[in-house]
């Protein structure tokens, strides 16, 4: 294995730790074929506050990454440290506490509770958080989306750019530190994942929340302060000029 670059170094132990740091991050799964290595060491930090785009083939370790920034997958060996808060040893009790109060996390099938308003799905993470104005504040969420019209709709009654944007509004509820986003628009039509690539960013900006945006699109990964490219299971290129040997 190369070694790790001088900066990555001082960034773990300097005073300006980056929001995000992965450090030699394994994860190892078993399946009827045997063992899968997904992630195969990866090295990454973002700073707070910065955007960052991650590309890179299909199966190339993307979303497992995403899931194990979360606190959703552990991984088999390895450092995972986020806004200051280390995930080792840490129970998963303690763990989701965390992860409701610093990050939040929008998916590709929106995964809202479909028995549940757009109003009650997004107050759902500020009951948790034991918010008294949980539903004023996700009314203001949804104002805040296009969306203070469909307080009262169900999941099935709204359109896909919708249900999207209801699903965006939950995740900056309370108001994360860490915003991730698993190809936000991979289910909605051009013009509908435009919008809401612009609301993303726009919270982005508004809130100065660090964001990670998993796409396919080149076009949106530009629109980051960086692009992060995945392959086989290692960051191949950390968008800083620096690349793996075996990646080039």
């Amino acid at each position: 294995m190369s070694a790790k670059p001088a900066s990555m170094t001082s960034l773990k132990h300097g005073a300006d730790e980056p929001l995000v740091l992965l450090d030699d991050v394994h994860l190892t799964l078993g399946s009827a074929a045997g063992q899968v290595n997904i992630l195969r060491g990866v090295d990454l930090d973002v700073a707070r506050g910065e955007a960052v785009g991650v590309v890179g083939p299909s199966g190339s370790g993307k979303s497992t990454m995403m899931m194990v920034i979360a606190g959703l997958e552990r991984p088999t060996s390895g450092r995972v440290r986020i806004a200051g808060f280390d995930f080792a040893g840490v129970g998963e009790d303690r763990l989701a506490l965390f992860r409701r109060d610093t990050i939040g996390v929008v998916f590709q099938n929106f995964h809202l509770v479909p028995t549940m308003t757009a109003l009650e799905n997004v107050a759902i993470p500020l009951e948790f958080a034991g918010r008294a104005d949980a539903f004023e504040r996700a009314r203001e969420g949804l104002d805040a989306v296009g969306l203070g019209h469909r307080l009262t709709h169900y999941p099935g009654q709204l359109s896909g750019g919708e249900q999207q944007r209801v699903a965006l509004a939950r995740a900056v509820a309370v108001q994360p530190k860490l915003l991730l986003a698993d190809e936000p628009t991979g289910n909605l039509d051009g013009e509908t994942g435009q919008a809401v690539m612009d609301l993303l960013f726009g919270l982005h900006d508004r809130l100065g929340t660090t964001l990670l945006l998993i796409t396919h699109d080149a076009d949106l990964a530009a629109r980051c302060d960086r692009v992060v490219r995945v392959a086989d299971g290692r960051i191949a290129d950390d968008g800083r000029g620096r690349r793996r040997a075996e990646a080039r």
